[in-house]
């Protein structure tokens, strides 16, 4: 589609079945202008989700990302996809799709707004002003009612991208995810100090599994950027492909994947290495923006089966680098109530959804003010348990 909107700019909007024909420095910008920019949204993650047959029609995501330009330069974008299945997209809508079906109504295929297999809030309409989100929030309604498709979903978007969809009409899903904050007035010194702030149970219990780990002969490794190397990566990447297979389930992202990121984005990644008498026994992956001083945990594997490793190279690690380098947050990713004993806080994430079949979308809604009514419920109630001692700040 291309097409022009005639107001007080003439904007030219464009899909593009591949992001490479979007001028890279362009949307790299307008990602930064963003206050909630993540480096998934760079052009040269998305990029590498494509040319490495991981988020490719073949596996059911078939780019359609939108471009909004005026006077030759990109005013609005936003990575957009036709997706024929539900997976690797952490906000559920298996139910709605179900219903669809029983009634002999088409749910799939389906527009996507997301980063996928990237449950990350962020940025997701790119836009350089107010008018240019609009304009692209309208221009993925024109696509979906052009093309007779059943629905649209924005996910884990920000308050912007929340506010310009509420205003349209979509309805808004809420989620939990558990985010690590560190002090804003006096960051914390080291893990130790960290960990002091907790209750008694919970710093005894990480206490304890630090030690297992330590007593069975584990060392944990930080390398950062280009001081991973291939054999690293390598190694990560079996023990990524065996984390699937233990769940019975198939690795989402390919080896090319991972070596685009070596190459285009070196920077943005930190792995731990375990070793054990002189071998790589596991290894975790967490990506990091260093502009904004926020880590995420990724991936995490092993070959070998070590009491607490696990805690250890996804969360106690990670967090200690974290303080060490005065990193604000430490994101721990989709779900997990255990990770509250780890000192992470649970935060709401948000998406949007426009459903074009009237009756299904007064259905949908109706479900989602219940459902974000128990959310709301259950984060008062993860509030109420947290881990941190009532006289700590740092929350």
């Amino acid at each position: 589609m291309t097409r022009k909107r005639t107001s007080s700019n003439d904007y030219v909007i464009q899909l593009h079945a591949d992001p490479s024909s979007i001028d890279a420095a362009q949307w790299n910008q307008l990602l930064a202008d963003q206050p909630t920019a993540t480096p998934f949204m760079r052009h040269e993650y998305l990029s590498a989700l494509h040319v490495s047959a991981s988020a490719v029609p073949a596996t059911g995501w078939s780019a359609c990302f939108v471009t909004v330009a005026g006077r030759g330069t990109l005013v609005a974008a936003c990575p957009l996809y036709l997706k024929d299945h539900s997976y690797g997209e952490y906000v559920f809508d298996w139910a709605w799709a179900d219903a669809y079906q029983r009634h002999g109504i088409a749910y799939y295929p389906k527009l996507l707004v997301a980063v996928p297999f990237t449950p990350v809030p962020g940025a997701r309409l790119l836009a350089r002003d107010a008018t240019a989100r609009a304009t692209l929030l309208a221009a993925l309604e024109h696509v979906a009612r052009q093309q007779e498709l059943s629905s649209i979903h924005v996910l884990f978007l920000d308050e912007a991208d929340r506010r310009v969809a509420q205003r349209a009409g979509w309805m808004l899903r809420r989620t939990v995810q558990f985010h690590w904050s560190n002090r804003s007035s006096a960051p914390f010194a080291d893990f130790a100090e960290f960990t002091a702030g907790l209750t008694r149970d919970k710093r005894k219990k990480i206490a304890q599994e630090r030690r297992r780990v330590r007593d069975a002969g584990v060392e944990v490794h930080a390398l950062i950027g280009a001081g991973i190397s291939v054999a690293d990566w390598d190694f990560f990447y079996r023990c990524y492909t065996l984390t699937y297979r233990a769940h019975h389930s198939t690795p989402y992202l390919t080896r090319a994947f991972f070596h685009h990121m070596a190459r285009d984005m070196p920077g943005n990644w930190l792995m731990f290495v375990a070793w054990r008498d002189g071998r790589r026994i596991a290894t975790s992956l967490v990506a990091l923006d260093p502009v904004r001083g926020i880590a995420y945990g990724r991936y995490w594997g092993s070959v070998e089966a070590v009491p607490c490793l696990h805690f250890e190279a996804c969360y106690y690690a990670p967090l200690e680098w974290c303080i060490r380098h005065r990193y604000t947050r430490f994101e721990g990713g989709a779900q997990g109530e255990h990770k509250m004993a780890r000192g992470l806080l649970p935060t709401e994430t948000w998406s949007a959804h426009w459903l074009a079949h009237p009756g299904f979308a007064d259905a949908v809604a109706n479900f989602l003010d219940r459902e974000g009514a128990g959310i709301e419920a259950y984060v008062d109630e993860l509030r109420e348990r947290s881990p941190f001692r009532a006289t700590d700040d740092s929350t």
